[in-house]
């Protein structure tokens, strides 16, 4: 096909870049299916993601060679589908193809029967047999022929491969009550420290991934060496080329177990989770390089991934100019041009040793900018002190980053996809307390209200839109992140309104994704397009498990409500979540994180006044303060009234009349006398009175 396929006009960018290929594509869509069904042909299912860059080799490779497109044309209806639009649809052929393989990953291929069945599956395939795959071509041929000379073994394989998906998305087997949460964190986390890599940080070995939720559960841990193996991930990472030393933020993974070559694709996802754990680093050890990644982040994002509705994009290509990391890689020659006139010539060697910068006789000759010796080696090396090292290599990055700016830059995906907005407004809402940067709290509220405005509609979500153009309704991973985004924020600022949204985005939860039968929650809606099979986010891959998010929104607004059923039924399901991941924790660390969360003892603290007054100001200061991590704090001023419906504030209004501001703290349903002090608030809290802080001035 020399004329664009019918991907033309579709708004997702990954989809736009395969308009043009000779491979006559359909979107996922009924339009696929009918025509599959007519010619009685396989499907072929492309599904992956703008800036993947193996996606973007086999396109170049097969999609757009004309003998292969022919041979699509003539013998498969072909459907490519954005994984980060169409999650649903990812993670049921995803399922299929580790099912079939044992492994998963982008490009994800596979061929279903018309109904859309798998029944053969990969990842990446090449243009020639090699490397212990067969090539592409190889693989259709073979596909065609099963299709034609073995329908019905075919047929029933696929049968069969379904109903094995369905078992898979059973909800967790319920525990008996005796179960503690805490045996099965501490099994969990052992097991965690087990996998550690400690000579090079991080989990397993190559390709190494960043492991957000796992390093999260164990920042979270009482235990000193769980939080030192968390310590020691985040500063391998930061240390690393998988680290941005010039522009910010961190790239996808490592293809090496010592985190010095990245994949280069940088994800909004990624950089969420990764800021909220080294903003809480920071908290921890106050030390100046946990800071400076997270704040890398935010400058990162804001630079490069910022919508103009407010909102952020979801991810920056790994390829640059048809290279993959030509943006972000150096040679002994360019480092030297860029630097020239801020680092003199007797020091280059010195800055590309401590960059990591390869000799111009090397091989590879290029690299990605990493902290390869420390600034302490470096000035032992050089004979001058650590301060004029660091001075050096600042300026030098700062010249290396100027000429950079000037390289053609990766396409950036302009989809703004609410789930991953969600995280990130979590993320920057508990940075926000954990660097003390209050100006994190407003970008949060930008975030949210570019949401409302523009994803939110006759109270349901909307999963992505891009350009205005909305695509896909909200699934679970929407009103769960974003739920807990603005559970998040709400614990940064006690605004009502925040809360209240969060409510509302838990009661569709319950409504609309609850598996009535085997329990739990599904990815889709009771409503939404029926799929081979519904579902369930039972793995913590890419981004968090939306099932255990789901969980949480939902025991967080079961506590907000006074309702035992629901909350007994939010920690049932954490629980037999967490009892699965006890043993293969990276799997599902957020399932244990909550179990872990619901086990502490937690209090509801109620604050109720009138707006401005000072004494409601200052104890919201304190409780924020004073609170710990599995409390609930709610500020009631009458500004949201939904709020003032709540059970626990019946008989507690006094203040909004009038009264005195007043504090209340309930501990498993029984309250302690009001108090109207921070330092009495403390004391209700178990903590000394000056625990609550100096008054607000």
């Amino acid at each position: 096909m020399s004329e664009r396929n019918r991907l033309a006009g579709e708004p997702s960018p990954y989809l736009a870049q395969h308009a043009a290929d000779p491979v006559a594509w359909y979107p996922w869509g009924p339009e696929a299916f009918a025509a599959a069904a007519e010619a009685d042909k396989p499907m072929l299912l492309s599904i992956g993601y703008s800036s993947c860059h193996w996606c973007h080799v086999m396109a170049r490779e097969s999609f757009r060679d004309p003998a292969v497109a022919a041979l699509l044309n003539a013998e498969f209806v072909s459907v490519k589908v954005d994984r980060e639009e169409r999650p649903d649809v990812d993670a049921v052929y995803l399922a299929a193809v580790q099912v079939m393989t044992g492994s998963g990953g982008w490009p994800l291929t596979v061929i279903a029967t018309p109904t859309g069945r798998p029944f053969f599956g990969g990842t990446y395939f090449p243009p020639e047999d090699g490397l212990g795959a067969p090539s592409f071509r190889r693989v259709l041929d073979a596909m065609v022929v099963a299709w034609r000379t073995r329908r019905a073994d075919v047929e029933a394989a696929a049968a069969d491969l379904a109903s094995a998906l369905v078992r898979l998305g059973a909800a967790p087997t319920p525990l008996d009550d005796a179960v503690a949460a805490d045996a099965l964190v501490a099994t969990g986390t052992r097991r965690l420290r087990q996998l550690e890599d400690a000579d090079e940080g991080g989990f397993g070995g190559a390709p190494k991934f960043p492991a957000h939720e796992a390093v999260r559960l164990l920042l979270a841990s009482p235990d000193e060496v769980d939080r030192a193996v968390a310590l020691r991930a985040l500063d391998a990472m930061a240390r690393g080329g998988v680290h941005d030393l010039l522009g910010g933020g961190f790239f996808r993974y490592a293809v090496d177990a010592a985190w010095r070559v990245p994949h280069f694709e940088k994800m909004l996802y990624d950089n969420a989770a990764l800021l909220r754990a080294y903003a809480r680093a920071y908290r921890l050890t106050g030390a100046e390089r946990h800071r400076l990644a997270a704040e890398g982040i935010v400058a990162w994002l804001e630079g490069e991934l910022r919508d103009p509705g407010g909102a952020f994009w979801c991810a920056l290509d790994a390829e640059a100019g048809g290279r993959e990391g030509g943006h972000y890689l150096w040679t002994r020659a360019e480092l030297a041009a860029a630097v020239a006139g801020e680092v003199p010539n007797g020091r280059l060697d010195l800055v590309a040793s401590g960059l990591g910068v390869p000799p111009a006789d090397a091989l590879p000759a290029a690299a990605t900018p990493r902290v390869a010796v420390s600034a302490a080696e470096l000035a032992r090396r050089a004979d001058v002190t650590v301060e004029e090292v660091e001075d050096l290599l600042a300026r030098a990055r700062r010249a290396m980053l100027a000429a950079r700016r000037r390289r053609e830059r990766p396409a950036a995906d302009a989809k703004v996809l609410t789930s991953w907005n969600g995280l990130l407004v979590a993320a920057l809402a508990d940075a926000a307390t954990d660097l003390e940067r209050p100006r994190l709290v407003a970008l949060a509220g930008e975030v949210t209200a570019a949401l409302r405005s523009s994803v939110w509609l006759e109270g349901r979500l909307w999963h992505s839109h891009t350009a205005g153009e909305r695509r896909v309704e909200g699934l679970l991973e929407d009103y769960a992140y974003l739920g807990l985004g603005l559970l998040a924020l709400h614990r940064a600022t006690l605004d009502g309104a925040h809360l209240s949204w969060a409510l509302e985005l838990a009661d569709v939860v319950t409504r609309r994704f609850a598996d009535e039968e085997g329990g739990g929650w599904f990815n889709t809606a009771a409503d939404a397009e029926p799929l081979l099979v519904r579902p369930k986010g039972l793995v913590d891959g890419a981004t968090p498990s939306e099932y255990v998010a789901a969980a949480e929104l939902v025991w967080w607004a079961a506590r907000c409500r006074s309702d035992a059923r629901a909350e007994a039924g939010a920690r049932a399901a954490a629980l037999a979540a967490a009892a699965s991941a006890a043993r293969e924790p990276l799997a599902l660390a957020s399932g244990l994180a909550l179990a872990g969360l619901q086990a502490r003892p937690g209090r509801e603290v109620v604050l109720v006044g009138r707006p401005g007054d000072p004494a409601l100001a200052e104890l919201a200061l304190a409780a924020r303060r004073l609170a710990g991590p599995s409390d609930l704090v709610l500020l009631v001023d009458g500004r949201v009234p939904a709020l003032t419906r709540l059970p626990l504030l019946e008989g507690r209004l006094g203040a909004l009349a009038g009264g005195a501001a007043t504090a209340y703290v309930c501990v498993r349903g029984a309250c302690r006398l009001p108090v109207a002090t921070a330092a009495a608030l403390a004391g209700q809290l178990g903590l000394p009175a000056d625990a609550a802080g100096p008054p607000v001035s």
